[in-house]
């Protein structure tokens, strides 16, 4: 079989690259001929070679290629080549694993690389010149039933490493159209595996999980196997299904998945803020978790996405039970500038001090709920509150 073409393969330098590399020595792998196959778009292309990195180094660098050796311990150099990032990685053979961390040697042998990868949908080979296909696995095949299959034996490929678990559910959400039953019973008898796991890759890998296709169903699976008892606990079948109304209703609004919002929905909210601190967030992400939990009425879309913005709007519009019509209003919206300062308010005659922001503020409400009128009510508003701000300090 050969790689369809496809947008990406003519992306500027990767002739050069392949020219650099050799014939025959290197194959694109992957993701990138996987997606292309499946005909969805690729973002990141990643080449496996023969030549070990030293070598490859030597390689770009005579062809006038950037060389980055980002990865070189395990054998990963990043080309950039006329604005093109690609990873460049010597194929490999696992020789000690512990579940979390691999010690690899270098191979020159292709089957051998490939079978230390997780799915045979994933040790898919293509030369770049030719585009010829590599499957040593039966990913093909795999990849025209949408089937999600270890390579091997799916309990040894865990006991290598146990993310495969999470990887497992992730690309069937993404792929599959029902789990491979080898596969499933492995992923169930060795989810506890998961708790040795640093909360930074399972944060990732949920993530990623929560924006698949079929995120839902895979949940709802995984919440019936055990496991996601060893990483969210949180999750129950209330949740699953808060996370299913709120997936139709991005789906009706035209917006599209989001992991913060759909985490927002999942966890309960009496636990949100544990389970984002357990999974290590950013101050942002948590900030946003939130902006978007904090649900209630939502009578002017506009008004609440002046006090939370817009991305906190839409989050919390589409878990509650705002109606949808607002939200493509917000889509070109932008946030309007009170037309008055303090200062206007202090040659009005007001005392510099608390008194000024606190009337700033109740002119600034009073605009935002009235929908944003022009400079010339907000003169109006301004006056009726610093006559009532003036009264206030004269009976102080």
């Amino acid at each position: 079989m050969i790689l369809p073409d496809a947008a990406w393969r003519a992306r500027p330098g990767l002739a050069e690259l392949a020219a650099a590399l050799g014939p025959g020595e290197a194959r694109y792998v992957g993701g990138a001929v996987r997606d292309t196959l499946l005909g969805l778009d690729v973002a990141d292309i990643d080449v496996a070679t023969r030549h070990p990195p030293d070598r490859v180094v030597a390689l770009l660098q005579a062809a006038g290629i950037k060389a980055i050796p980002t990865g070189v311990a395990h054998g990963t150099i990043t080309a950039v080549t006329h604005g093109t990032v690609v990873e460049v990685t010597t194929l490999r053979r696992d020789v000690e694993t512990d579940g979390r961390h691999a010690s690899v040697a270098f191979t020159d042998d292709w089957r051998e690389d490939a079978a230390r990868r997780d799915f045979t949908i994933n040790a898919l080979y293509a030369d770049p010149l030719e585009g010829a296909i590599f499957d040593p696995f039966g990913g093909l095949d795999d990849l025209a039933a949408r089937r999600v299959r270890f390579i091997g034996d799916p309990l040894q490929r865990i006991a290598e490493d146990h993310l495969r678990i999470l990887r497992f559910f992730r690309f069937l959400a993404r792929f599959g159209d029902a789990p491979d039953p080898a596969g499933l019973e492995a992923c169930t008898l060795r989810a506890n595996d998961l708790m040795a796991l640093s909360r930074e890759r399972i944060r990732d890998e949920l993530l990623k999980l929560l924006v698949a296709r079929d995120a839902v169903p895979v949940l709802m699976l995984m919440e019936e196997r055990g496991i996601l008892r060893a990483v969210l606990p949180e999750i129950t079948v209330d949740g699953i299904a808060k996370l299913q109304r709120l997936a139709a209703r991005e789906a009706e609004a035209g917006v599209a998945a989001d992991a913060l919002r759909r985490l927002t929905a999942l966890v309960p909210e009496s636990v949100l803020d544990g389970v984002a601190a357990r999974l290590k967030l950013s101050n942002a992400a948590r900030k946003r978790l939130a902006i978007a939990s904090d649900v209630g009425s939502v009578a002017h879309p506009q008004a609440l996405a002046y006090r939370v913005g817009i991305e906190g709007a839409i989050d919390r519009m589409l878990i509650g039970d705002a109606p949808l019509a607002g939200i493509a209003d917000l889509a070109t919206w932008s946030a309007p500038v009170l037309p008055l300062s303090g200062g206007a308010l202090v040659a009005a005659g007001l005392r510099k001090g608390p008194i000024v922001a606190a009337t700033l503020k109740r002119i600034e409400n009073r605009w935002v709920e009235e929908g944003f009128p022009p400079a010339e009510r907000v003169d109006g508003i301004a006056a009726e509150e610093i006559a009532q701000a003036l009264r206030s300090e004269s009976n102080a």
